[in-house]
């Protein structure tokens, strides 16, 4: 009687995670890259937390992206990196309404390269290699999505972790991320429904993380060799490790779930807008400040750049099909493209 009952109870479970496993499979955009058993094996760990959230904000921006553009579909792209782990690309391209949008997810593991390290080091990190060695795991999702229509802005988010083993054993975690938004034109209101939506998901946890995170992300996204922003900001934080791994963790969470409600209502109100040839040679111009900054600045594209085994299609998904480069290109006075390069200069307080 009693094995009997086991065996109900041990088909019963089996039938459970049959299910769960079913069910996440048909949130995701891919199976996971550690693998759906194993992240369920860890579920109480922070990493297969982390991973499972990278996996389900991927699902819902991308369902999300493909409802406003029903005639285009993402290209789901798994891959695998032979030094240790791989990634998810989910990839829209000319589209009635995205000219190009890229969702990544990313969950790599190895060895810390020379350069890898010098680059944290240069940020403040102490980290204490055996024999030049430095274990590492970083995970995350990053998106980039140009809009085809110039009064539509690109938005960019990106969440992620990362954990490093040093010679005696310790690690040292930090979590980082963002959401900005980078118009062609300036409209106040999606400003301020942009900018309001993340202060919302900020003030959750801390009504100073907002403020401190907006100047922070005015302060990172800015073209030194232009002196001017690359667009009208959102949040942005770095080496993120108090108070706690979890309260960090939940914050991080907020931010993710943030991105859908800050972003999609904007496209929507916008997306069937009326425009000139004039206005879209605008936004290819802009789209080449864009490209310069990614390209020059940007710490994740450098660090995705120096790190051996990485997938360079990936990397670039931030760049845009198309962008433009003009000589001596200067806006008229009091004009609707010299407004925006005014907010672009001298950033503004969008939510007070």
């Amino acid at each position: 009687l009693a094995l009997g009952l086991w065996r109900r109870q041990a088909a019963l479970a089996a039938a459970r995670e049959d299910e769960e496993e079913k069910e996440l499979r048909q949130r995701f955009m891919a199976p996971p890259v550690s693998g759906l058993r194993e992240l369920r094996r860890r579920r109480r760990e922070l990493r297969s937390r982390m991973e499972l959230l990278i996996m389900e904000t991927q699902a819902e921006v991308c369902r999300a992206l493909a409802d406003l553009d029903p005639g285009a579909s993402f290209a789901v792209d798994s891959w695998e990196r032979k030094e240790g782990g791989g990634g998810i690309s989910c990839v829209l391209q000319d589209g009635e309404v995205f000219e190009k949008a890229g969702v990544n997810v990313s969950v790599v593991s190895g060895l810390l390269s020379e350069e890898a390290a010098r680059q944290m080091r240069s940020r403040g990190k102490s980290l204490k290699a055996k024999d030049g060695k430095l274990p590492f795991c970083a995970m995350g999702v990053s998106s980039v999505i140009h809009p085809k229509n110039p009064h539509v802005p690109t938005m960019h988010f990106n969440y992620r972790y990362f954990e490093i083993e040093e010679a005696d054993g310790t690690k040292q975690w930090w979590f980082g991320g963002g959401t900005d938004l980078t118009p062609t034109y300036l409209n106040e209101e999606d400003a301020i429904h942009f900018h309001k939506t993340l202060k919302e998901a900020c003030d959750k946890h801390d009504l100073k993380l907002y403020p401190k995170y907006k100047k922070w992300c005015d302060d990172y996204f800015y073209i030194k060799h232009r002196g001017e922003r690359r667009g009208i900001g959102g949040i942005f934080f770095d080496d993120m490790d108090s108070p706690s791994k979890e309260e960090v963790f939940q914050f991080v969470k907020s931010c993710a779930k943030a991105v859908v409600p800050c972003y999609i209502p904007i496209v929507k109100k916008h997306c069937h807008d009326s425009f000139t040839p004039e206005e879209k040679l605008w936004q290819q111009l802009r789209r080449g400040r864009y490209v310069e900054f990614n390209l020059v600045y940007d710490r994740g594209t450098k660090f995705g750049l120096l790190t051996p085994g990485s997938r360079i299609e990936s990397i670039l998904m931030s760049l845009p099909l198309t962008a433009r480069w003009e000589y001596m290109h200067n806006p008229p006075e009091s004009s609707k493209e010299a407004e925006i390069l005014e907010v672009l200069r001298n950033p503004k307080d969008w939510v007070h």
